[in-house]
C-alpha cells in the first residue's frame, strides 16, 4: 500500500516541476499561488518571536528567533508572558514544554537593545524588574510541571531561564554558559540563587567567574539538570514526559512543586507543618480518592486533575 501511494504521489499528475504536489488540471498560476501561500506562512512563523503549540493536555512554547540564537528582546518577553498566562488560564493544560527553535535554546539578552541612540550601554535594573524577574517568578509559580528541552546553547539569561524550569532535559550537543562576566555583569534571572543550591558554591563560583561553557553531560553529572540525551531523543522524550503528566494527579504535582520550592528557605519544623497542610489539601482532591481505590482494586488510576468542589 505504501509503495502504491508513493508511486502515485510521484506520478507527473501529482508532482510539479518545483516539487509541490499538484492535482490533475493544476496550472502554473495555481502552483505559483501555492508558493506564495507557503512563503507567507513561513514568514509569519519566522516573525513570531514565540510559537505556541497546543497538544492534548499540555502546551509547547518555542522561543523563535533562530537567526539570533533566540536571544531575548522586549517583543519576545511580551509574547512569552502572554503565552505563559494563557497556559495558566487553560484548565486543560497540565504541563508545559519550553524549547528553542533552530540550533540554540536561548543566547540570553539581545545586546542590540542594550545600547541607546547615542551608542552608550544602557544602565540596567528596570529591565530585570519589568521582564526577567517576573518571568522567573511565573515559571516557578505555574501550577503544573514546566519541562525545558535545551536543544543547543543556553547562555546568560537563557541558561538560567532553563534552570528555573522544574525538569531540564538537554541535548548532548547543548551547553550552559554563565556568560555575564564576559560583558562585565553578574548572573541574573535567579542564577546566583539557583547555581549554589543545585551544584554547590565550589562549582557555582568558577562557572560565574570564568563564563566557561558546561557540557550537557557534565551538567547532568553535576546535578544541574535531570538528563542529557542524544540529540535525536531530546524532543521525543520531552514530549513523552509531558504526555505522562497529562494523566497525573495535577493537584498533587502543583503542591509538590510548591513545597519543594519553599523547603529551600524553611527550617525543618516549618517544612513539617507545610507538609501537613499541603497533604491535607491534596487529600481533599478527587484524585486522592481515585488513587487509593485504584490501588486497592489493582487497576490503573484515572486522574482528572480536579480540585475538591
Amino acid at each position: 500500500m505504501q509503495w502504491a501511494i508513493a508511486a502515485r504521489l510521484n506520478h507527473p499528475w501529482f508532482t510539479s516541476s518545483n516539487g509541490l504536489m499538484s492535482l490533475p488540471g493544476s496550472t502554473p498560476a495555481h502552483d505559483a499561488d501555492q508558493r506564495v501561500i507557503q512563503t507567507r506562512e513561513k514568514a509569519r512563523m519566522e516573525a513570531a518571536p514565540v510559537l505556541i503549540e497546543r497538544r492534548e493536555g499540555y502546551r509547547v512554547v518555542t522561543l523563535n528567533r533562530p537567526r539570533h540564537l533566540n536571544a531575548f528582546t522586549e517583543a519576545m518577553h511580551q509574547h512569552l508572558k502572554r503565552a505563559l498566562a494563557e497556559a495558566e488560564d487553560d484548565g486543560d493544560c497540565r504541563a508545559l514544554l519550553l524549547t528553542g527553535a533552530g540550533r540554540a535554546f536561548c543566547a540570553g539578552q539581545d545586546l542590540h537593545e542594550r545600547v541607546d541612540k547615542d551608542g552608550k550601554a544602557i544602565v540596567l535594573g528596570s529591565a530585570l524588574d519589568t521582564y526577567y524577574n517576573p518571568l522567573v517568578r511565573r515559571l516557578r509559580a505555574l501550577p503544573f510541571p514546566v519541562v525545558a528541552a535545551v536543544n543547543g546553547i543556553a547562555a546568560g539569561a537563557g541558561a538560567n531561564i532553563a534552570l528555573g524550569c522544574d525538569i531540564v532535559f538537554a541535548a548532548r550537543s547543548a551547553s550552559f554558559v554563565q556568560a555575564f562576566a564576559k560583558i562585565g555583569l553578574i548572573p541574573d534571572c535567579g542564577g546566583t540563587w539557583l547555581l549554589p543550591r543545585l551544584i554547590g558554591p565550589a562549582r557555582a563560583r568558577p562557572l560565574a567567574f570564568t563564563a566557561e561553557p558546561l557540557s550537557a553531560d557534565k551538567a547532568e553529572a553535576w546535578g544541574l539538570i535531570w538528563k542529557a540525551l542524544d540529540d535525536a531523543e531530546l524532543m521525543p522524550q520531552a514530549h513523552a514526559l509531558c504526555a505522562r503528566f497529562t494523566a497525573a494527579p495535577s493537584v498533587a504535582l502543583a503542591l509538590i512543586k510548591r513545597v519543594l520550592d519553599q523547603s529551600w528557605s524553611n527550617d525543618l519544623d516549618t517544612q513539617l507543618e507545610l507538609e501537613r497542610d499541603s497533604q491535607h489539601e491534596a487529600s481533599l482532591s478527587p484524585d486522592y480518592d481515585e488513587g487509593v481505590h485504584a490501588f486497592l482494586q489493582k487497576r490503573p488510576a484515572v486522574f482528572t486533575g480536579r480540585r475538591a468542589m
